[in-house]
């Protein structure tokens, strides 16, 4: 019972690295080595420079390809979907256990160099309520605190909850865009003419994964990193303040790629879009391999 928050902890990074594995290394070797040498790039670049129905009859030609190109990106931000609220859990039990130690708060970023302490996140953890109701009962174990983990103060939770909500418009943007997409193209010819409403549909998808869901994971790990940075040294480990400048620096790709695609939603995607997602799966899989690296401090 003591291991359950360690044991989530694992899995949950588990996830993390297989996420972030499909993101960076997955997904673009598919594209690379299946995609790009049928025809893909060429259709892509048809479709930005307006010519849709090229696009879709490439489409048509290799429409289960492309869905699987689609179920990897997908599945890969599906497996992240925990992310937020895992690591707002690490940085209030982090943060409540800096406030318990008082002035020796150096001695929690000499504890380990690759993460906060597993038995340290464990313990803290189980008092964060402290800091969101001083006047309710505090969770005393793992599992209470698991079971109400959505409430909370700051801006930890506020990245939380956008993290997560962009995450999922992330997912179901490119669900929606992918079926229509598919469902058009399945039925489309040579001879056919493409209707005005598919760039207006395809951009409406566009828009709601790559720029609101691009702008809500940009405010999320934008907040993370700051939370971080901002206590720096004294509370965390070396390896957690670079992966707090890492999140500030993978929130201005963010912002960068949604306003670009916002400028032009038709295309699918921008110039910041694909640096964006692989600094994203980057971070992620850095994360999931501190989380599965966690080890219980050793019995005194």
């Amino acid at each position: 019972m003591r291991r359950t928050f360690l044991t989530r902890l694992r899995i949950n990074g588990s996830y993390y690295v297989l996420g972030g594995l499909l993101l960076l290394l997955g997904a673009p070797l598919y594209q690379w080595l299946w995609l790009l040498p049928h025809g893909y790039g060429e259709a892509l670049a048809a479709a930005s420079r307006g010519q849709l129905a090229v696009y879709v009859l490439w489409l048509h030609l290799h429409v289960w390809s492309f869905a699987f190109y689609r179920l990897l990106q997908m599945v890969a931000f599906a497996l992240t979907l925990s992310l937020p609220f895992t690591l707002f859990r690490i940085i209030v039990a982090q943060e409540v256990l800096g406030r318990d130690e008082g002035e020796g708060a150096e001695a929690t970023a000499a504890a380990s160099e690759a993460s906060p302490s597993a038995e340290e996140l464990e313990t803290a953890d189980g008092r964060q309520k402290a800091a969101a109701a001083s006047d309710k009962p505090l969770p005393q174990t793992a599992e209470e605190l698991l079971a109400i983990p959505w409430r909370g103060k700051g801006f930890a939770v506020i990245a939380a909850w956008s993290g997560m909500v962009g995450i999922l418009l992330l997912v179901l943007g490119n669900l929606a865009s992918t079926v229509y997409q598919i469902g058009v193209a399945r039925t489309f010819t040579a001879e056919a003419t493409l209707t005005p409403s598919f760039a207006l549909v395809v951009g409406i998808c566009t828009l709601v994964s790559n720029t609101a869901g691009g702008l809500l994971v940009a405010l999320a790990t934008l907040l993370f990193g700051v939370i971080i940075v901002r206590s720096g040294l004294q509370l965390w480990p070396p390896l957690w303040v670079a992966l707090g400048y890492v999140a500030i620096l993978l929130a201005l790709f963010l912002i960068g790629s949604a306003v670009q695609v916002a400028l032009a939603p038709a295309s699918g995607q921008a110039f910041l879009t694909t640096p964006a997602f692989l600094l994203f799966a980057l971070w992620t899989l850095w994360l999931g391999l501190i989380l599965v690296r966690l080890r219980p401090a050793p019995a005194s």
